[in-house]
C-alpha cells in the first residue's frame, strides 16, 4: 500500500479536558479525537492527507496526527493511545 497519513476527526473543544501527549489541540481548550482515520497521502505531497479517508470521509476539517516511526514496523499505523478510537472501516482497508 502507498503511504498513509493518520488524521483525527475531532470533537468540539472541551475546556479543561486534558488530552494525551501529542494530541491535537490549542492551549486552554483541548480538541479530543473522536475517531482516528487513515487517508492516502496527497499526490506529490508526502505527509499531507489526500481529500478523503480510506472510509470515504472528507479530511478537510480533520487534523493530521503526529508522524509515526516507520522504523518500527511492529507498531500499529495509529497512535497507540487512541486504539479505542480507530475507525473500523479504515483499519479494515489498511489491514488488507
Amino acid at each position: 500500500m502507498s503511504e498513509i497519513v493518520v488524521v483525527y476527526e475531532l470533537d468540539q473543544p472541551a475546556a479543561g479536558h486534558a488530552a494525551p501527549a501529542g494530541a491535537p489541540g490549542t492551549p486552554g481548550a483541548a480538541r479530543v479525537p473522536r475517531r482516528v482515520h487513515a487517508a492516502p497521502a496527497a499526490p506529490g505531497r508526502s505527509g499531507a492527507a489526500g481529500p478523503r479517508t480510506l472510509c470515504g470521509k472528507d479530511t478537510f476539517a480533520m487534523e493530521k496526527a503526529r508522524r509515526m516511526s516507520a522504523e518500527e514496523p511492529a507498531n500499529p499505523w495509529y497512535p497507540p493511545e487512541y486504539a479505542s478510537q480507530v475507525c473500523p472501516d479504515c483499519a479494515a482497508v489498511v489491514e488488507t
